[in-house]
């Protein structure tokens, strides 16, 4: 029973975060209008959340390692709270972006729980737990977008906001009466503000690379510059952490396979699957010339909602399997199939019931097998020194690889033609075995080499 409620509160901790990316994206026209202003300035409203929420991941989730998860979880939780306020109340637009920036810290619930998971429940318990966390990363089964659109056409944008505060204060004082309080995993040590300022720079000009790269070409010298950026950042973060008595992560771990296989693995499923269901299907479904003609309310309830529903089953079940079966061998199992399934899709891409099912499909092999595997693997691979290290960067990795895999494909679907339309597909088939080929790196954790 213990066991269930702790679940239910991290559950509702990840739910803080899902619901701030999934609901507010129907309201962006709407948000517009308030405020007044063009479609580049309002995209702020997503892309900043997510940003904050990928330097959010992996420094909060490291720094639990010095003052504990759970005063760490109710902090990310009481910030985003902060944030949900300011939404609601913002008059202008900067300070609205403002409090979206303080709601990426809900980010790090998603790494907090797996590790809270791993550390209070028995290996059988965290398995199907990790799969439900997982699961939720889908929010209300793919439903709350539309939700929030209905919400926001009733009682204005707003309102959306509310309901996301709601859920926000619910789950802290779950978290407070069923997360008990443990001693900080690193006493006497101090976490590495340098090292995690130098990261968290070169993962915001990362992005933003891609972000510019697709927007005005990868030669133009924005994205060049942030390119570069991106590469000092990550040359000043080598030179820091090696020198450093407690590094944010030991780099010589990079050059192990503990390290760089999962989150190349992560990466490179993340930018073939996302870039082929979330941009190129619903692009080409709503194309009345050579796709389907669907409404964008149709085009994400036909594809996009089933593999949420179905991973709400799909993935407490794969963790089950991963626990008997072994979690390289499972994950590399689901890899296969979103390979196969890929490969359907680009073969028949304009048979809508084909692609229907096969985008249905990828919610066991992708949103199950997969994607659960993985957060697992980032659990159980992450140094003994640096228990949060590595979720926090696989973590930020998922977003690397989703905003990688539509900065490669946009060209050819800018195109607007089947062929383009094709090269973009088969090139995320391309991607997806790249995927399998880094799954075949990846160590066996420690409880599977126990086991053999």
């Amino acid at each position: 029973m213990q066991a269930i409620a702790l679940i239910v509160a991290l559950s509702l901790a990840v739910l803080s975060y899902t619901l701030n990316a999934t609901m507010i994206s129907p309201l962006l026209p709407d948000i517009a209008g308030q405020f007044r202003v063009g479609s580049a300035d309002i995209s702020l409203v997503s892309s900043l959340f997510f940003l904050s929420g990928s330097v959010a991941g992996i420094v909060l989730t490291r720094w639990s390692d010095f003052i504990g998860r759970r005063r760490m979880l109710l902090g990310a939780l009481a910030t985003t709270s902060l944030g949900t306020l300011i939404c609601i109340i913002a008059p202008t637009l900067p300070l609205l972006l403002g409090g979206r920036v303080l709601q990426g810290a809900a980010s790090a619930a998603f790494q907090l729980s797996y590790i809270v998971l791993v550390e209070m429940l028995t290996r059988a318990q965290f398995s199907v737990a990790l799969g439900v966390i997982t699961a939720v990363n889908g929010g209300f089964g793919g439903i709350d977008g539309y939700l929030g659109g209905l919400l926001a056409r009733i009682y204005g944008y707003r309102s959306v906001f509310v309901c996301i505060l709601v859920v926000g204060m619910i789950a802290i004082v779950c978290v407070q009466k069923t997360l008990t309080q443990q001693a900080a995993p690193r006493v006497g040590e101090k976490m590495d503000w340098r090292g995690a300022a130098s990261l968290s720079a070169g993962l915001v000009c990362l992005m933003s690379t891609l972000s510019a790269g697709s927007a005005v070409g990868w030669l133009a010298p924005l994205p060049v510059s942030l390119l570069l950026a991106a590469i000092l950042c990550f040359w000043l973060f080598w030179r820091v952490e090696s020198g450093q008595r407690f590094p944010l992560i030991n780099v010589a771990h990079f050059r192990s396979r503990q390290i760089w296989p999962i989150l190349a693995t992560t990466i490179l499923t993340l930018a073939s699957v996302f870039a082929t269901v979330n941009f190129t299907i619903v692009l080409l479904s709503q194309n009345k010339d050579i796709g389907f003609g669907l409404s964008p309310a149709r085009s994400a309830l036909m594809f996009l909602t089933p593999p949420a529903l179905i991973g709400v089953v799909s993935a407490p079940l794969s963790g089950w399997i991963a626990n008997r079966w072994g979690w390289v061998r499972t994950m590399r199992v689901g890899i296969s199939c979103c390979i196969l399934t890929l490969g359907i899709i680009a073969l028949f891409p304009v048979q809508q019931g084909t692609v229907f099912l096969c985008v249905a499909a990828l919610g066991i092999f992708y949103y199950g097998l997969a994607l659960t595997t993985v957060n697992g693997l980032g659990v159980f691979l992450s140094p003994a020194e640096a228990p949060a290290a590595l979720p926090g960067l696989n973590g930020a990795a998922f977003g690397i690889g989703a905003s990688l895999g539509i900065a490669i494909v946009a060209p050819f679907v800018a195109q607007g033609d089947l062929a383009g339309y094709n090269l973009a597909l088969w090139t995320s088939v391309a991607i997806a075995i790249a995927a399998l080929a880094a799954s075949c790196f990846v160590v066996h954790p420690a409880l599977e080499t126990a086991k053999a």
